[in-house]
This record gives C-alpha cells, structure tokens and sequence, in this order.
C-alpha cells in the first residue's frame, strides 16, 4: 500500500478511554508509531488536542462507535482534519484485536487513504438533527399513549374508534374526560359532546358508549390522557423553539416545501439530515444512495443476493 501522509493518527475510541496511534516519517520510509492513551473527559480530550497540535498531526480518523465518537469529533474539529469511518468498513483482522493494534491498523488505512469518511454535517445542522429526532420520538411516545387509551376502551367495551374518525379530537376528549369522570353519559349529554358532523352519530354513539367501564379501566385512561397532554404540550414547546433554529433556512424549507408530498415537518427533517452544502455529495446518485433510496447491488458468479 502507497502512503499519501506524513503525519496521521488513528484513534480507537471507547466510552472511558481512547487509544490514539501516531503515524509519521517520510512516504518511502516506516514511519514511527507514537501509542498514547486519553481520558475522554473534557480535560483528557484537550489534553489530546494538544498533543496532536505539537506533534504537528492535523489529519486523523476514527471509526463511528456508538455516540462515544461525538464527544471526540466535537473536541477535534477546530484543530483537525477528522475523517469518520463506519466501523463496518474497517474491520481488523479476526484475532488479533486489542486496542493499541485496532488504534494502529486506523493509523495505516488512513496513511494509504483507505478509509472512507462518513458524511457529518456542520454543527448548525447536527443541532437542527438533534430537534427533529427529538420531535420524533416525542411524536412516537404521543402514538403510543392514544393506541393505549384506545386498547383500553376495547377492553371496556367502548367502542369510539369504530363510529369516529378520530376519538382525540375535540368531541373524543370530552367524552374521554366523561367517562373517566364516571359520568353515565345520556343521549341528551352527548348530542351536547358531540360536535359538527358527529351530531349526526348520536345513536350510534350512545350504543358505543355503553359498556362495562371499572375504575381500573377509568385510572388507565386518565393516567394515560395526563401523559398524553404532557407530550403534546412538550411537542408544542419544542415546535415553537424549532422556529427559531430554522429561521435561516426559510428559502430552502420553502423550496423543499414545494415538492409535492413532502410537507412542512418533512421538510424541516430532509433539511436536518442533509444540511444545506450538496458539494459533500459527488452526484445526485451519490445522495440518494446515502439517504438509503438505492437499491443495494451484492452480485457473484452472476447471482444477485437479496441483502437482509
């Protein structure tokens, strides 16, 4: 394998410790090989920056474990060139791991330019990421806690979902909030619950209110609705500080906006993910690729393999 640097270093991170093997000398010569050991507390990590700098070591690569990997990145990225490596990529050879050779094999590919670097975007964008996940599995959560109120109206023999649409909307809730009131609520009550088109319902919704509600079955759903209105709430609050994160990007949410079926918060998501910068993306199939719309290719001795 030819060398293309000098001056390299390979780290082999871990949640307590990284492993960093320095690499340097001429291309036509072995380099020397410098094995330290750093705390990855932020101390440790400074001490580590510090080191690569009067080593004169600007170019290092590391593999992409875990999130034991950003602490690292966050701490290196002012003063080094970092490439990131999926660890599927780099495998050592079988039996002969441990943390100083996996840190030195790192430092070799990454000397010869093996190594190929995981897209990471500025931090602007890792922090927008952060609020769209973030969204997400406050949204998931919010999902869940309405299919368990509605598991719970099954057992009781309630049967909302199958005369309306949707039984969290403002007709749903009241009634929610009826029946884990303990109210027995009469026809004249709902015709006063139901709202807009489910005034038509009546009849059918009085048959689907009657069932066999206990108080265990009216705890479940209260504690439930509190959760539920906790989320929302949490989602509100966090859509309302997402405004201000994206302000500047309103020019490319509205022309993402603008492809048909993608909408406001698909939007906000396709801009969190790729950042703003297609220069990283060699081609459109390149980025494609990356956002995983590709079919794989895993073809030998002409049969192509499904991958799992």
């Amino acid at each position: 394998m030819d060398a293309i640097r000098t001056c390299c270093a390979g780290l082999d991170v871990h949640q307590a410790n990284v492993v960093v093997c320095l690499l340097k000398g001429p291309l036509h010569q072995k380099p020397t090989k410098v094995i330290r050991e750093f705390s990855t507390v932020l101390s440790g990590l400074l001490e580590l920056a510090d080191w690569l700098t009067e080593e004169g070591c600007t170019e290092i690569a590391m593999e992409s474990t875990g999130i034991f990997w950003q602490p690292v990145y966050n701490v290196l990225e002012a003063s080094c060139t970092i490439t990131l490596a999926n660890a599927a990529h780099i495998k050592a050879i079988k039996g002969r791991k441990t943390d100083m050779k996996d840190a030195q094999w790192i430092a070799e590919l990454h000397r010869c330019d093996l190594i190929r670097g995981s897209f990471v975007p500025p931090v602007e964008i890792r922090e927008l990421r952060d609020l769209t996940r973030y969204r997400k599995k406050l949204v998931g959560h919010a999902t869940a806690e309405r299919n368990r109120i509605l598991k719970v109206l099954e057992m009781a023999n309630i049967k909302l979902s199958t005369f309306m649409s949707d039984v969290f909307g403002v007709s749903g809730r009241l009634m929610l909030q009826a029946l884990v009131n303990g109210e027995v609520i009469e026809p004249a009550q709902i015709a006063d619950l139901a709202k807009a088109s489910l005034r038509s319902k009546i009849p059918q919704l009085v048959s689907a209110l009657n069932g066999r509600v206990t108080k265990h079955h009216r705890s479940m759903i209260a504690r439930s609705l509190k959760h539920l209105e906790f989320l929302e709430q949490s989602i509100a609050e966090l859509e309302a500080d997402m405004e201000v994160y994206f302000a500047p990007y309103q020019r490319q949410l509205e022309l993402l906006d603008s492809i048909p079926g993608v909408g406001e918060h698909t939007a906000k998501i396709i801009l969190a993910e790729l950042g703003t910068d297609m220069s990283v993306f060699p081609t459109e199939m390149h980025l494609s690729s990356w956002a995983g719309l590709s079919p794989g290719n895993n073809e030998s001795a002409g049969k192509k393999k499904v991958l799992p």
